[in-house]
Protein backbone atom coordinates (compact mmCIF):
# COMPACT_ATOMS: atom_id res chain seq x y z
CA UNK A 1 0.00 0.00 0.00
CA UNK A 2 1.28 3.39 -0.82
CA UNK A 3 1.22 6.16 1.48
CA UNK A 4 1.17 9.81 1.10
CA UNK A 5 0.49 12.92 3.42
CA UNK A 6 -1.55 14.53 0.44
CA UNK A 7 -2.82 13.09 -2.30
CA UNK A 8 -4.22 15.95 -5.77
CA UNK A 9 -6.50 14.19 -8.02
CA UNK A 10 -6.34 15.80 -10.89
CA UNK A 11 -3.07 17.72 -13.02
CA UNK A 12 -5.37 20.64 -14.43
CA UNK A 13 -3.69 24.19 -13.43
CA UNK A 14 -5.47 23.87 -10.17
CA UNK A 15 -4.41 20.77 -8.98
CA UNK A 16 -0.61 21.69 -10.39
CA UNK A 17 -0.54 25.36 -8.29
CA UNK A 18 -1.68 23.01 -5.14
CA UNK A 19 1.21 20.92 -5.74
CA UNK A 20 3.36 23.51 -5.59
CA UNK A 21 2.75 25.94 -3.02
CA UNK A 22 2.60 22.79 -0.94
CA UNK A 23 5.60 21.26 -1.24
CA UNK A 24 7.27 24.67 -1.32
CA UNK A 25 5.71 25.29 2.40
CA UNK A 26 5.97 21.42 3.40
CA UNK A 27 9.26 20.35 2.30
CA UNK A 28 9.49 17.51 4.44
CA UNK A 29 5.54 16.27 3.57
CA UNK A 30 5.21 13.28 0.50
CA UNK A 31 2.67 14.63 -1.98
CA UNK A 32 1.03 12.25 -4.70
CA UNK A 33 -0.43 14.26 -7.77
CA UNK A 34 -2.84 11.79 -10.06
CA UNK A 35 -3.54 12.66 -13.72
CA UNK A 36 -5.31 10.22 -16.21
CA UNK A 37 -4.37 11.92 -19.52
CA UNK A 38 -1.56 14.45 -19.99
CA UNK A 39 -0.76 17.16 -17.17
CA UNK A 40 -2.90 21.01 -18.04
CA UNK A 41 -4.09 19.01 -21.23
CA UNK A 42 -8.06 19.65 -20.66
CA UNK A 43 -9.64 22.92 -19.36
CA UNK A 44 -6.52 24.28 -18.91
CA UNK A 45 -4.70 24.08 -22.34
CA UNK A 46 -8.00 25.67 -23.96
CA UNK A 47 -7.88 28.19 -21.93
CA UNK A 48 -8.47 31.92 -23.41
CA UNK A 49 -6.52 33.04 -20.57
CA UNK A 50 -7.05 36.91 -19.86
CA UNK A 51 -5.20 37.48 -16.57
CA UNK A 52 -8.21 39.84 -15.15
CA UNK A 53 -7.26 41.29 -11.86
CA UNK A 54 -10.03 44.39 -11.04
CA UNK A 55 -13.08 42.38 -11.34
CA UNK A 56 -16.52 44.11 -9.70
CA UNK A 57 -16.18 40.67 -7.23
CA UNK A 58 -14.01 41.81 -4.68
CA UNK A 59 -13.08 38.77 -2.98
CA UNK A 60 -11.60 37.30 -6.23
CA UNK A 61 -8.80 39.97 -6.71
CA UNK A 62 -6.67 38.80 -4.15
CA UNK A 63 -6.90 35.67 -6.16
CA UNK A 64 -5.45 36.85 -9.26
CA UNK A 65 -2.76 39.43 -7.30
CA UNK A 66 -1.53 35.93 -6.22
CA UNK A 67 -0.94 34.93 -9.84
CA UNK A 68 0.73 37.61 -10.81
CA UNK A 69 2.83 37.76 -7.98
CA UNK A 70 4.04 34.16 -7.99
CA UNK A 71 5.05 34.19 -11.95
CA UNK A 72 8.48 35.53 -11.31
CA UNK A 73 8.91 33.01 -8.19
CA UNK A 74 8.27 30.31 -10.78
CA UNK A 75 10.84 31.68 -13.45
CA UNK A 76 13.64 32.20 -11.09
CA UNK A 77 12.55 28.90 -9.54
CA UNK A 78 12.74 26.75 -12.92
CA UNK A 79 15.12 29.47 -14.79
CA UNK A 80 12.44 30.38 -18.05
CA UNK A 81 10.10 32.34 -18.79
CA UNK A 82 6.75 31.70 -19.04
CA UNK A 83 5.89 35.21 -21.27
CA UNK A 84 3.51 36.63 -19.79
CA UNK A 85 1.96 39.42 -21.87
CA UNK A 86 0.99 42.15 -19.73
CA UNK A 87 -0.57 44.03 -22.73
CA UNK A 88 -3.16 45.97 -20.64
CA UNK A 89 -6.67 45.89 -21.44
CA UNK A 90 -9.51 48.31 -22.17
CA UNK A 91 -12.71 48.34 -21.25
CA UNK A 92 -15.30 50.03 -23.37
CA UNK A 93 -19.14 50.91 -22.58
CA UNK A 94 -21.54 52.42 -24.52
CA UNK A 95 -24.68 51.97 -23.29
CA UNK A 96 -25.60 53.35 -19.33
CA UNK A 97 -25.86 50.40 -17.19
CA UNK A 98 -22.14 49.36 -18.52
CA UNK A 99 -21.25 53.17 -18.11
CA UNK A 100 -22.30 52.87 -14.48
CA UNK A 101 -20.62 49.54 -13.74
CA UNK A 102 -17.73 50.58 -15.86
CA UNK A 103 -17.52 53.70 -13.26
CA UNK A 104 -17.69 51.30 -10.17
CA UNK A 105 -14.91 48.95 -11.51
CA UNK A 106 -12.63 51.29 -11.52
CA UNK A 107 -13.15 52.87 -8.52
CA UNK A 108 -12.16 48.78 -7.12
CA UNK A 109 -9.33 48.66 -9.02
CA UNK A 110 -7.95 52.20 -7.30
CA UNK A 111 -9.00 50.09 -3.68
CA UNK A 112 -6.55 47.46 -4.21
CA UNK A 113 -3.65 49.71 -6.28
CA UNK A 114 -4.33 48.57 -10.21
CA UNK A 115 -3.45 51.18 -11.97
CA UNK A 116 -7.07 52.21 -14.14
CA UNK A 117 -7.63 55.51 -15.84
CA UNK A 118 -9.61 56.82 -18.56
CA UNK A 119 -8.02 57.11 -22.55
CA UNK A 120 -9.91 58.87 -24.88
CA UNK A 121 -11.79 57.39 -28.21
CA UNK A 122 -8.76 58.51 -30.35
CA UNK A 123 -5.77 56.49 -28.01
CA UNK A 124 -7.57 53.72 -27.82
CA UNK A 125 -8.32 53.41 -31.49
CA UNK A 126 -4.20 53.79 -31.62
CA UNK A 127 -3.69 51.02 -29.08
CA UNK A 128 -6.08 48.48 -31.49
CA UNK A 129 -6.68 49.89 -35.09
CA UNK A 130 -9.17 46.56 -35.19
CA UNK A 131 -11.63 48.24 -32.89
CA UNK A 132 -14.59 51.08 -33.76
CA UNK A 133 -14.83 53.15 -31.02
CA UNK A 134 -17.69 55.14 -32.10
CA UNK A 135 -20.52 54.06 -29.98
CA UNK A 136 -17.93 54.24 -27.16
CA UNK A 137 -19.10 56.42 -24.04
CA UNK A 138 -16.72 55.80 -21.72
CA UNK A 139 -13.18 53.10 -21.74
CA UNK A 140 -11.54 52.47 -18.49
CA UNK A 141 -7.77 51.20 -19.56
CA UNK A 142 -6.08 49.60 -16.58
CA UNK A 143 -1.79 49.20 -18.37
CA UNK A 144 -0.79 46.40 -16.20
CA UNK A 145 -3.58 43.60 -17.28
CA UNK A 146 -2.27 40.62 -18.94
CA UNK A 147 -3.10 37.10 -20.86
CA UNK A 148 -1.04 34.38 -20.64
CA UNK A 149 -0.30 31.02 -23.11
CA UNK A 150 -2.77 28.84 -19.79
CA UNK A 151 -0.31 25.30 -20.89
CA UNK A 152 3.26 26.80 -19.85
CA UNK A 153 1.62 28.78 -16.72
CA UNK A 154 -0.09 25.50 -15.58
CA UNK A 155 3.16 23.45 -16.49
CA UNK A 156 5.31 25.56 -14.37
CA UNK A 157 3.29 25.00 -11.99
CA UNK A 158 3.80 21.39 -11.96
CA UNK A 159 7.96 21.50 -12.96
CA UNK A 160 8.36 23.71 -9.90
CA UNK A 161 6.17 21.38 -7.81
CA UNK A 162 8.34 18.28 -9.17
CA UNK A 163 11.65 20.41 -8.49
CA UNK A 164 10.53 20.26 -4.90
CA UNK A 165 9.93 16.93 -4.72
CA UNK A 166 5.94 16.13 -5.44
CA UNK A 167 5.35 12.63 -7.20
CA UNK A 168 3.34 13.21 -10.47
CA UNK A 169 1.72 10.23 -11.73
CA UNK A 170 0.47 10.52 -15.08
CA UNK A 171 -2.21 7.73 -17.12
CA UNK A 172 -3.17 7.26 -13.58
CA UNK A 173 -7.10 7.35 -13.34
CA UNK A 174 -9.03 7.57 -10.17
CA UNK A 175 -11.62 4.74 -9.42
CA UNK A 176 -12.65 5.15 -6.03
CA UNK A 177 -12.50 6.55 -2.70
CA UNK A 178 -10.86 4.36 0.36
CA UNK A 179 -13.47 5.44 3.88
CA UNK A 180 -13.65 4.99 7.06
CA UNK A 181 -16.86 5.40 8.26
CA UNK A 182 -17.19 9.42 6.97
CA UNK A 183 -13.23 9.82 7.15
CA UNK A 184 -11.88 9.74 3.15
CA UNK A 185 -8.31 8.18 3.97
CA UNK A 186 -7.26 7.91 0.31
CA UNK A 187 -7.92 7.14 -3.22
CA UNK A 188 -8.69 3.66 -5.65
CA UNK A 189 -6.51 3.79 -9.09
CA UNK A 190 -5.96 1.82 -11.49
CA UNK A 191 -1.84 2.09 -10.61
CA UNK A 192 -3.00 0.47 -7.10
CA UNK A 193 -4.55 2.41 -3.60
CA UNK A 194 -2.96 5.23 -2.02
CA UNK A 195 -3.65 5.97 1.61
CA UNK A 196 -3.79 9.96 2.58
CA UNK A 197 -5.13 11.72 5.41
CA UNK A 198 -5.87 14.72 3.04
CA UNK A 199 -7.15 14.25 -0.56
CA UNK A 200 -7.61 17.19 -3.06
CA UNK A 201 -10.44 16.89 -5.47
CA UNK A 202 -9.28 19.18 -8.46
CA UNK A 203 -10.53 17.66 -11.37
CA UNK A 204 -12.69 20.26 -12.95
CA UNK A 205 -15.76 19.94 -15.24
CA UNK A 206 -15.46 15.69 -13.79
CA UNK A 207 -15.97 16.79 -10.17
CA UNK A 208 -19.09 15.13 -9.48
CA UNK A 209 -18.41 11.94 -11.17
CA UNK A 210 -15.83 11.21 -8.08
CA UNK A 211 -17.52 13.30 -5.65
CA UNK A 212 -21.39 11.72 -6.00
CA UNK A 213 -19.54 8.09 -5.25
CA UNK A 214 -19.03 9.61 -1.62
CA UNK A 215 -22.74 11.42 -2.13
CA UNK A 216 -21.29 14.56 -2.37
CA UNK A 217 -22.93 17.20 -4.73
CA UNK A 218 -20.92 19.92 -5.76
CA UNK A 219 -22.00 22.78 -7.47
CA UNK A 220 -21.01 23.41 -11.25
CA UNK A 221 -21.21 21.71 -14.65
CA UNK A 222 -19.22 21.63 -17.72
CA UNK A 223 -20.42 24.15 -20.05
CA UNK A 224 -18.99 25.08 -22.70
CA UNK A 225 -16.67 27.73 -23.50
CA UNK A 226 -15.40 28.69 -27.09
CA UNK A 227 -13.71 31.50 -28.91
CA UNK A 228 -12.49 32.33 -32.80
CA UNK A 229 -8.95 33.20 -34.00
CA UNK A 230 -8.75 35.14 -36.87
CA UNK A 231 -6.13 35.28 -39.51
CA UNK A 232 -3.23 37.72 -39.72
CA UNK A 233 -3.96 41.20 -40.47
CA UNK A 234 -1.74 44.72 -39.67
CA UNK A 235 -5.21 45.86 -37.65
CA UNK A 236 -4.16 43.87 -35.15
CA UNK A 237 -0.89 44.73 -33.70
CA UNK A 238 0.77 41.64 -31.67
CA UNK A 239 1.01 44.11 -28.74
CA UNK A 240 -2.37 45.39 -28.84
CA UNK A 241 -4.36 44.95 -25.63
CA UNK A 242 -6.91 42.63 -24.02
CA UNK A 243 -10.49 44.33 -25.31
CA UNK A 244 -13.75 43.53 -23.22
CA UNK A 245 -16.85 44.79 -25.05
CA UNK A 246 -19.80 43.80 -22.33
CA UNK A 247 -21.98 45.73 -25.03
CA UNK A 248 -21.79 43.20 -27.37
CA UNK A 249 -21.13 40.51 -24.52
CA UNK A 250 -17.76 39.91 -26.06
CA UNK A 251 -13.62 39.79 -25.60
CA UNK A 252 -10.79 39.97 -27.37
CA UNK A 253 -6.97 39.54 -27.63
CA UNK A 254 -4.21 39.37 -30.01
CA UNK A 255 -2.74 36.14 -30.65
CA UNK A 256 0.06 36.02 -33.40
CA UNK A 257 -0.23 38.44 -35.25
CA UNK A 258 -4.19 37.78 -35.75
CA UNK A 259 -7.38 38.66 -33.29
CA UNK A 260 -8.76 36.08 -30.43
CA UNK A 261 -12.32 36.48 -29.93
CA UNK A 262 -15.12 35.47 -27.94
CA UNK A 263 -18.74 36.02 -27.72
CA UNK A 264 -21.86 34.78 -25.05
CA UNK A 265 -24.27 32.79 -26.65
CA UNK A 266 -28.18 33.19 -25.49
CA UNK A 267 -28.35 29.62 -24.74
CA UNK A 268 -24.98 27.87 -22.97
CA UNK A 269 -24.36 24.68 -24.10
CA UNK A 270 -24.12 22.08 -21.56
CA UNK A 271 -22.82 18.34 -20.82
CA UNK A 272 -23.49 15.68 -18.50
CA UNK A 273 -19.99 15.01 -17.12
CA UNK A 274 -19.96 10.93 -17.40
CA UNK A 275 -20.62 11.51 -20.96
CA UNK A 276 -17.30 13.38 -21.90
CA UNK A 277 -14.50 11.51 -22.16
CA UNK A 278 -10.91 11.83 -20.51
CA UNK A 279 -9.86 12.93 -24.19
CA UNK A 280 -11.55 16.10 -25.03
CA UNK A 281 -9.98 15.18 -28.83
CA UNK A 282 -12.65 12.74 -29.05
CA UNK A 283 -15.33 15.11 -28.11
CA UNK A 284 -17.59 17.44 -30.66
CA UNK A 285 -18.49 20.70 -28.86
CA UNK A 286 -19.71 22.10 -31.98
CA UNK A 287 -20.95 20.55 -35.19
CA UNK A 288 -20.28 23.55 -37.18
CA UNK A 289 -17.43 24.72 -35.53
CA UNK A 290 -19.50 27.35 -33.73
CA UNK A 291 -20.20 28.69 -36.84
CA UNK A 292 -24.05 29.72 -35.41
CA UNK A 293 -23.15 30.88 -32.35
CA UNK A 294 -20.91 33.55 -34.07
CA UNK A 295 -24.20 33.94 -36.89
CA UNK A 296 -25.95 34.81 -33.80
CA UNK A 297 -23.76 37.54 -31.64
CA UNK A 298 -21.96 38.81 -34.69
CA UNK A 299 -24.29 42.04 -35.44
CA UNK A 300 -23.97 43.29 -31.62
CA UNK A 301 -19.78 42.44 -32.45
CA UNK A 302 -19.78 44.62 -35.73
CA UNK A 303 -20.40 47.98 -33.98
CA UNK A 304 -17.20 47.22 -32.60
CA UNK A 305 -15.48 45.47 -35.23
CA UNK A 306 -16.31 46.24 -38.46
CA UNK A 307 -13.81 44.36 -40.33
CA UNK A 308 -15.15 41.02 -38.81
CA UNK A 309 -17.19 40.11 -42.67
CA UNK A 310 -13.83 40.83 -44.27
CA UNK A 311 -11.11 39.03 -42.25
CA UNK A 312 -10.85 35.34 -42.66
CA UNK A 313 -11.57 33.21 -39.22
CA UNK A 314 -8.59 30.62 -38.95
CA UNK A 315 -9.43 28.35 -35.66
CA UNK A 316 -12.49 27.98 -33.81
CA UNK A 317 -11.03 26.07 -29.88
CA UNK A 318 -14.27 25.10 -27.73
CA UNK A 319 -13.88 23.67 -24.38
CA UNK A 320 -15.62 23.11 -20.95
CA UNK A 321 -15.52 25.54 -17.89
CA UNK A 322 -17.40 24.57 -14.36
CA UNK A 323 -19.69 27.11 -14.16
CA UNK A 324 -22.02 26.95 -10.62
CA UNK A 325 -25.36 28.57 -10.89
CA UNK A 326 -23.88 31.64 -8.34
CA UNK A 327 -20.68 32.24 -10.43
CA UNK A 328 -18.56 31.57 -7.50
CA UNK A 329 -15.93 28.85 -6.93
CA UNK A 330 -16.07 25.85 -5.24
CA UNK A 331 -13.28 26.29 -2.37
CA UNK A 332 -12.44 24.00 0.60
CA UNK A 333 -13.35 21.24 2.96
CA UNK A 334 -16.12 19.28 2.73
CA UNK A 335 -18.49 18.92 5.42
CA UNK A 336 -19.04 15.83 7.28
CA UNK A 337 -16.15 14.47 5.22
CA UNK A 338 -12.88 14.46 6.70
CA UNK A 339 -10.17 14.36 4.62
CA UNK A 340 -12.02 15.59 1.60
CA UNK A 341 -10.71 19.34 0.03
CA UNK A 342 -12.34 20.86 -3.43
CA UNK A 343 -10.90 22.70 -5.95
CA UNK A 344 -13.24 23.56 -8.71
CA UNK A 345 -15.80 25.54 -10.04
CA UNK A 346 -13.34 28.06 -12.05
CA UNK A 347 -16.68 29.84 -13.55
CA UNK A 348 -13.91 30.85 -16.77
CA UNK A 349 -11.32 32.31 -14.09
CA UNK A 350 -9.18 29.60 -13.98
CA UNK A 351 -6.28 30.81 -15.34
CA UNK A 352 -6.17 34.24 -13.52
CA UNK A 353 -7.53 32.81 -10.02
CA UNK A 354 -4.94 29.76 -9.94
CA UNK A 355 -2.61 31.39 -7.79
CA UNK A 356 -4.46 32.39 -4.83
CA UNK A 357 -6.21 28.83 -5.15
CA UNK A 358 -2.92 26.89 -5.06
CA UNK A 359 -1.97 29.12 -2.24
CA UNK A 360 -4.77 28.95 -0.24
CA UNK A 361 -6.55 25.38 -0.80
CA UNK A 362 -2.67 24.35 -0.24
CA UNK A 363 -2.78 26.04 3.31
CA UNK A 364 -5.80 24.47 3.88
CA UNK A 365 -4.85 21.28 3.41
CA UNK A 366 -1.82 21.88 5.60
CA UNK A 367 -4.06 23.07 8.39
CA UNK A 368 -2.46 26.47 8.37
CA UNK A 369 -4.85 29.34 8.62
CA UNK A 370 -5.77 30.77 4.90
CA UNK A 371 -4.91 33.68 3.43
CA UNK A 372 -7.63 33.96 1.95
CA UNK A 373 -11.81 34.34 2.75
CA UNK A 374 -12.83 31.48 0.89
CA UNK A 375 -16.28 32.03 2.85
CA UNK A 376 -18.57 32.38 -0.42
CA UNK A 377 -17.19 29.22 -2.05
CA UNK A 378 -17.87 26.43 0.10
CA UNK A 379 -19.07 23.02 -0.82
CA UNK A 380 -22.11 22.62 0.30
CA UNK A 381 -23.17 25.93 -0.42
CA UNK A 382 -26.06 24.26 -2.10
CA UNK A 383 -27.20 22.00 0.16
CA UNK A 384 -28.30 18.84 -1.57
CA UNK A 385 -29.24 18.46 -5.20
CA UNK A 386 -28.37 16.36 -8.34
CA UNK A 387 -25.83 17.54 -9.97
CA UNK A 388 -26.74 15.46 -12.87
CA UNK A 389 -30.52 16.61 -13.50
CA UNK A 390 -30.69 18.49 -16.33
CA UNK A 391 -32.09 21.53 -14.76
CA UNK A 392 -29.74 21.99 -12.84
CA UNK A 393 -27.17 22.28 -15.37
CA UNK A 394 -29.15 24.63 -17.65
CA UNK A 395 -29.17 26.96 -14.54
CA UNK A 396 -25.27 26.41 -14.61
CA UNK A 397 -25.48 27.21 -18.09
CA UNK A 398 -27.58 30.43 -17.78
CA UNK A 399 -24.77 31.74 -15.33
CA UNK A 400 -22.04 31.78 -18.54
CA UNK A 401 -24.30 33.31 -20.86
CA UNK A 402 -25.68 36.02 -18.92
CA UNK A 403 -21.89 36.76 -18.52
CA UNK A 404 -21.02 40.29 -20.64
CA UNK A 405 -17.67 40.11 -20.57
CA UNK A 406 -13.99 38.68 -19.94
Amino acid sequence: MVKADLVIVGGGIFGCAIAYYFTRDNPDKKVILLEREALCAAATSRAAALMTRARTYKKAIPLSLETYRVIPELEQLLGESIDLKQVGMMHVAAGDAHINALASLMQIAHEFNIEATYISPEVAHQKAPWLNLSAAQRIGWMPDEAFCDPYLLGMAFANAAKKQGAILKVGVEVTGWLTDENDVCGVQTTDGNIESPTTILATGIWSNVLSMQLDVPLAGSPIRSQYWLTEKAPIFPKDSPIVLLPDAKAYARPEGGGLLFGLREREGFWADPRNIPADWMAYRFSSDNGHNDLAEGIELLEEFFPEIYNIGIQHYVAGFSGYTPDSQFVLGKVAHKQGLIVASGCCGAGISICGGIGHGIAQIAANHPCSYDFSDFTPERFGTFDPFNETWMRLCAATRSNKKSG
